[in-house]
């Protein structure tokens, strides 16, 4: 696991920032920052809301307070997803009882799972979409709907595919967040 340090040093360095800037802007001591990333000292209270602050991530994030690594539930998660082929809706429910009961444990899995099931909320909604459109025209006898039915065959594939690829970037050691982020409707 990271030192603080680290972490920080890795956000400020993804955000572009040098050290004076990340000071000058957090108005905090050039000094104070470079104690930080070198791990001799930890930041507390005002000084790491201030830092949090200029990087634009939660001090909860850089903390990790008791959470652990677990590859392996990750894993589970994106797999869960496939419920969704056996249970109405299982894309959505299995996920998210998988998330709620561990999001504060786990690190990374708060930010991964409301992307998995951000995605998910959207997928369901367009498959609802177009398979209603679907019958509906084909029993108008409407248009060319095979096309509707080509869109729903797609949007099946998609949602088998792409969480076995996660799970085997997950296994690889990729642990960003995998789905496109369309719509945030879970934070």
């Amino acid at each position: 696991m990271k030192e603080i340090g680290e972490k920080i040093r890795e956000v400020r360095k993804k955000k572009g920032l040098s050290q004076e800037e990340l000071a000058e802007s957090s108005k905090v001591n050039l000094r104070t920052i470079q104690r930080i990333e070198n791990n001799e000292s930890e930041p507390r209270g005002k000084t790491l809301h201030l830092i949090c602050e200029v990087l634009d991530i939660h001090a909860e994030d850089i903390l990790d307070y008791g959470k652990k690594e677990d590859h392996h539930y990750l894993i589970i998660l994106h797999l869960s997803v496939l419920a969704f082929l056996v249970i109405p809706v299982g894309n959505i429910i299995l996920p998210l009882i998988l998330w709620m009961t561990k999001k504060d444990k786990i690190t990374g899995l708060k930010e991964v799972g409301a992307n998995l099931l951000n995605f998910q909320i959207i997928w369901s909604v367009l498959a609802f979409i177009s398979i209603t459109f679907f019958a509906l025209f084909k029993i108008l006898h409407y248009g060319p709907y095979e096309v509707l039915l080509y869109i729903v065959v797609v949007l099946y594939a998609l949602n088998i595919i792409l969480p076995i690829l996660f799970v085997f970037k997950i296994r690889n050691g990729n642990l960003q967040n995998q789905y496109p982020n369309l719509i945030k409707i879970i934070k």
